[in-house]
């Protein structure tokens, strides 16, 4: 059966999702009190279980991030099962303990770490990310401290954010940055931050950069934020869960220069390097602090505590765990890393042809130049430039292609703005499949949608005297609330519950409603009298009635981190607004649609120029 599989990898689609129903229909019942025969039990597998499962190995399958692993990987997975390695210590796996030094030594030197640096292969890059942030805590300062502070860009993966919330870092200790024009993280905004949270009390203690950001393949600059990181003592680590493998490569490694600056670093032998699900390392400069941050020797372990030796369960949080390195260096061993090489060459090939068809294209639209694999775009459709149509749009496009069986391409959201993202990675993948993909994106009918735009210009203009609006101190009447453009197409009910969750408040002239930096995160609507906006030194605007404005540090970010204030907004007459808690307003905005698509336009004009 796996053979099967195997050696044919589009003969099963990209993706095939059944429901909770048909699969309860399919397979269901208790745990059966006598055994039954194995060929039956592969039967049920192959035809009501594994149909269900992303084939990631498909040569079409180009969204999120696709997986195709190799024979070899498997088999060393499945020699480490089959004799239940424990590669948690020295003492119980010493001939698989020294396969992972060799691996991990193999990683350092690719990357360019020193001999002194250590590190451990994990589950995943989640894993990697807070390790990373454990290890930095624990070298830097040692307990948690309300006073500590992270920092990342808008485009970092979502990992950092849980770990941050694991490890006990409050919404208001994990600065998100926006990004710049190539979606990575700017220095300039960086040492803004750091230098207004030292003047504050605060310590600056982590910054995660991207090498191959998730979203758009974007690659930080290193040299510089390793500059602006040490200047203030805080660790800079390198999330390369994604694109760090391309350091094998001269483009990749070109495009990566700088990598080895970083004190620790994330890398997923289970994408560029082709291995089964679960597999990748952190690696730390200083080695001899991975060990420091998690070494606990009970009695009951003294037996195998580490002398000269590594235990691997020293080096992060799991005790028991399996050996992660044999299926590497099998698999390393068997292909020659020659051929990983050109297998990476090869992905990163089909990724700029992608790009050249779509710059090509009277139909489709580049969205951002291709950065280690990753190209986003999307189609256009007859000349129309509302957003939220678009989106509407090519949003049928990916689900049509899915269903399909030719290929897969997953969505993001670029400043706001809807894009497809294709992501070459597959040692499957051909120009063949990239162009069949591409072809139908391009061609593909989809059903058109009345505007709205239409009804939302009606309930501007049914609300547009906002001069009127009358509020009382720490309560908001629902028709104060349906006076303001931005709740005009709320029903009474929601307007009665966005009223229970508002509070109103005052400004004088002269005073600042918001302060740049700040951590809090409430969303304001002027009810009543003016402000200006005002950040970088420069003056961005004026604010007048209806105007909202705190919706980039208000909008989830993930888990309950989100911007901090990233412009100063002062009161220029006696000023009334709204005031919404960025809960408040993320729950309005994913029950009401239009409330949702106004806020985000004004992301999609705000956030470029933060």
């Amino acid at each position: 059966m796996l053979v099967d599989r195997l050696a044919d990898p589009a003969g099963q689609p990209p993706l095939r999702v059944g429901s909770p129903q048909e699969l309860g229909r399919r397979l269901s019942g208790g745990a059966p009190a006598e055994g039954r025969e194995f060929e039956e039990i592969l039967s049920e597998l192959e035809e009501h279980v594994l149909p269900f499962v992303a084939n990631k190995g498909h040569p079409g399958y180009f969204g999120f991030i696709p997986g195709s692993s190799t024979f070899p990987g498997a088999l060393g997975d499945f020699i480490a099962s089959a004799l239940n390695v424990d590669a948690g210590s020295w003492f119980w796996g010493s001939g698989p303990s020294h396969v992972e030094l060799m691996v991990i030594d193999w990683f350092k030197q690719w990357i360019g770490y020193p001999g002194a640096a250590a590190g451990v292969l994990v589950s995943g890059g989640s894993a990697a990310n807070m390790t990373a942030l454990a290890c930095a805590r624990e070298a830097r300062v040692g307990a948690m401290s309300d006073d500590l502070v992270a920092y990342c860009s808008d485009q970092a993966h979502s990992s950092v954010a849980r770990a941050g919330r694991v490890l006990g870092f409050r919404p208001g200790q994990l600065r998100v940055l926006p990004a710049d024009e190539r979606f990575r993280l700017r220095p300039d905004l960086l040492a803004n931050a750091i230098e207004a949270d030292v003047a504050a009390g605060r310590r600056p203690l982590f910054v995660a950069a991207s090498a191959g950001a998730t979203n758009t393949g974007a690659v930080d600059p290193f040299e510089e934020l390793a500059a602006i990181a040490h200047e203030h003592g805080a660790w800079l680590h390198v999330d390369g869960a994604y694109g760090a493998f391309a350091v094998l490569t001269e483009r990749g490694a070109e495009a990566l220069s700088g990598l080895a600056l970083a004190d620790s670093v994330t890398l997923d032998p289970h994408k560029w390097l082709y291995q089964p699900y679960e597999c990748a390392c952190l690696l730390v400069r200083e080695g001899h602090l991975l060990d420091e941050a998690f070494v606990i020797t009970p009695d009951y372990l003294m037996d195998v505590a580490a002398r000269r030796e590594v235990n691997f369960s020293d080096r992060g949080f799991q005790l028991t765990r399996t050996s992660r390195a044999l299926k590497l260096w099998v698999s390393l061993n068997y292909f020659g890393l020659d051929a990983f090489r050109a297998a990476i060459d090869r992905a990163l090939d089909l990724a700029l042809l992608a790009e050249r068809r779509v710059r090509e294209s009277e139909d489709l639209e580049l969205m951002l130049p291709t950065s280690l694999g990753v190209t986003c775009f999307r189609r256009r459709f007859g000349g129309t430039d509302d957003e939220e149509e678009l989106a509407r749009l090519n949003a049928q496009l990916v689900s049509g292609l899915a269903a399909t069986g030719k290929g897969l391409v997953s969505s993001t959201r670029l400043r706001g703005r809807y894009a497809l993202r294709l992501c070459v990675l597959n040692h499957t993948s051909t120009e063949c499949e990239v162009e069949e993909v591409l072809s139908w994106l391009e061609q593909a009918e989809v059903a058109p949608a009345a505007s709205i735009e239409a009804l939302h210009a009606a309930a501007r203009d049914r609300h547009a005297d906002t001069a009127s609006v009358r509020l009382e101190r720490d309560r908001v009447d629902p028709s104060t609330l349906g006076a303001l453009p931005l709740f005009a197409s709320l029903t009474d009910a929601q307007l009665e519950r966005v009223g229970r969750s508002a509070r109103a408040i005052s400004a004088v002239p002269g005073e600042a409603i918001v302060r740049k930096w700040e951590a809090a995160r409430d969303f304001y609507v002027l009810a009543d009298g003016t402000a200006e906006v005002r950040g970088n030194g420069e003056r961005y605007g004026d604010l007048t009635p209806g105007d909202f404005f705190g919706e980039l540090a208000a909008l989830e970010w993930g888990a309950g981190f989100g911007y901090p204030r990233l412009a100063t907004v002062i009161a220029t007459s006696p000023v009334k607004a709204v005031v919404l808690s960025s809960d408040a307003l993320n729950a309005l905005m994913r029950e009401a649609p239009d409330v949702a698509q106004q806020v985000r336009s004004a992301v999609r004009e705000r956030l470029p120029r933060s």
